[in-house]
């Protein structure tokens, strides 16, 4: 048994779900004082554009730092050091793009989604659907890995053993996401949001300031204490190569990794939509300055609870925990405070996930009500505002289900290829589109089909036949091998294809949209017309 499932056994489990049930009760209180004021399409989608931007900057942190960025990245630095501490340096650039090229832009552009702003200056209807499905798939990988996450995170940090178990923690935190975006919408979604960051940031900061005090404050010692508990090698948690060095075709796989997190973060479908809470492109600019800096002082932190976790608890030992790199944080927070800090730990990883599966559904129930339904299938004749809100509450409903019974599915899988799969999809099928649409004037219908459609299929296939999937020690599927593509993220491939078959699709047709064009670039960079066009 492992020094985290006997920590939770020896301390007190009945505290840590207790917090964990403070938690639920908290913020349930919190979405259904939301609830009362969400009454239209507006309120629902987009909290009635009512957040300031520094409430928006914070939500966006609190929607972006998933158990990933907490545990994932935490264990990762402990486990391979300097290697691991690139990927926060991959995630905290992404939101540059996002600054400079799209935040603005897009809250002019639009009203509710990312098919607002394709079919803005295209034809309707088949661009919608073509958004739609791109936000679904993005949506459904993404909360499939949190919500497989959250069944063994939570039953661990818990002592919930056996499949019955995970499978019943997983059922919860769908039962409770389902709650918030049904009552509160995205104002209450927006809530969770700010309170799960603050509850992250604090968490992070407190252990950082504590790992730091145990050192005299002094970074080089925590890194020299590290190296020293790892042993023979640990000097290798310092330069580049201990996870991606081996060979050429890792180097490579990382530089196509990195390629995917710079560029998916501005392709992101529940980032996206956080731009259009705020009542101006003003606000959203600042929105993202603000979560830009509160994101990297979290990655900042990162560091710290990385190496402290390898000096303070070992890197085998963490390596040997269930969980394996996850259990990193929580290992830390057991060694520095006992039951009570481990306690606090876990509500926040708690609070972490069912804040990031929160906003995916929403984003995802959105883009099928407003996109699909209201403007596909209703042709924009919706009966009455409350029609719309109605289907998307529905579609919470069926979102939340198949995420449970698809979390339950796949809770012993590996999971991490879901995320990557997450981010390819948005960086080849969704950021092609949206900078060509934004920035490019003979771009038409054909090429955002071929550029969404295309850039779907290629990643889906360059991952269902690479290593993430079989053939290899970590492979989702084992015991079979039909990888013939070598890089566990296409991105590298699939994002260049994606830009060339939006070119290729606009060459050959015929269509003609630039007088459509000059009318979306001036409210792009001015914002006129947009708060028109956004009224509700």
């Amino acid at each position: 048994m492992s020094a985290l499932a006997q920590g939770i056994e020896g301390g007190n489990p009945a505290l840590n779900i207790s917090v964990f049930g403070l938690f639920v009760v908290i913020t349930l209180v919190v979405v259904f004082r939301a609830s009362r004021n969400t009454r239209t399409a507006s309120d629902y989608y987009a909290a009635g554009r009512a957040f300031t931007g520094p409430q928006n900057g914070v939500a966006i942190a609190g929607d972006y730092l998933s158990a990933a960025s907490f545990l994932g990245i935490a264990g990762a630095i402990a486990v391979y050091g300097y290697d691991g501490f690139l990927y926060s340096i991959g995630f905290l650039v992404a939101w540059l793009v996002a600054l400079l090229l799209v935040a603005e832009l897009l809250r002019n552009t639009g009203k509710f989604t990312m098919g607002d702003v394709l079919a803005f200056r295209m034809r309707q209807r088949p661009v919608r659907a073509a958004a739609a499905v791109s936000t679904l798939a993005v949506s459904f990988f993404y909360l499939l890995a949190q919500m497989a996450g959250a069944g063994i995170l939570v039953a661990l940090l818990l002592g919930i053993s056996g499949d019955a178990g995970q499978a019943v923690v997983i059922a919860v935190v769908g039962a409770v996401m389902i709650i918030y975006v049904l009552v509160g919408g995205m104002k209450g979604t927006t809530w969770v949001q700010i309170i799960k960051a603050a509850l992250l940031i604090t968490g992070a900061g407190a252990m950082t300031v504590w790992v730091l005090g145990r050192y005299g404050f002094n970074l080089s010692a925590v890194l020299g204490a590290a190296v020293d508990r790892a042993g023979e090698g640990g000097e290798r948690l310092l330069s580049p190569g201990a996870r991606y060095g081996a060979t050429d075709t890792s180097k490579i796989d990382f530089l196509s990794l990195g390629l995917a997190l710079v560029l998916g973060t501005a392709g992101l479908p529940h980032v996206l939509m956080r731009f259009y809470t705020v009542p101006t492109a003003r606000d959203a600019r600042r929105s993202v300055v603000w979560a830009i800096g509160l994101i990297g002082l979290f990655y900042l932190f990162t560091l710290a609870l990385g190496y402290g976790a390898a000096a303070l608890v070992g890197r085998d030992a963490i390596a040997a925990a269930p969980g394996g790199e996850n259990a990193a944080a929580p290992l830390l927070a057991q060694a520095l405070g006992g039951p009570i800090l481990l306690g606090f730990i876990a509500a926040v990883a708690f609070a972490t996930i069912l804040a990031v599966v929160a906003g995916l559904t929403i984003t995802a129930s959105a883009s099928f009500a407003h996109d699909v339904y209201a403007n596909v299938i209703k042709k924009g004749k919706v009966d009455s505002k409350l029609a719309e809100v109605r289907v998307a509450r529905i579609t919470a409903l069926v979102i939340g289900a198949v995420a449970i019974v698809g979390g339950i599915l796949a809770k012993n899988q590996n999971v991490a290829f879901l995320v990557a799969l997450a981010f390819a999809v948005a960086a080849s099928a969704n950021l092609p589109t949206i900078l060509y649409s934004l920035f490019w004037r003979r771009f038409n219908t054909s090429g955002a089909l071929w550029s969404i459609y295309g850039g779907l299929a290629v990643t889906i296939l360059l991952i269902v036949f690479s290593p993430a999937v079989s053939g290899g020690p970590k492979s989702m599927l084992s015991g079979v091998d039909f990888a013939w593509f070598p890089l566990s993220n296409p991105g590298l491939v699939s994002i260049p294809l994606s830009f060339f078959l939006g070119w290729l699709g606009t060459v050959l047709s015929k269509e003609h949209l630039e007088g459509k064009y000059a009318e979306m670039e001036v409210r792009a960079l001015t914002g006129a017309g947009a708060e028109k066009a956004t009224a509700h």
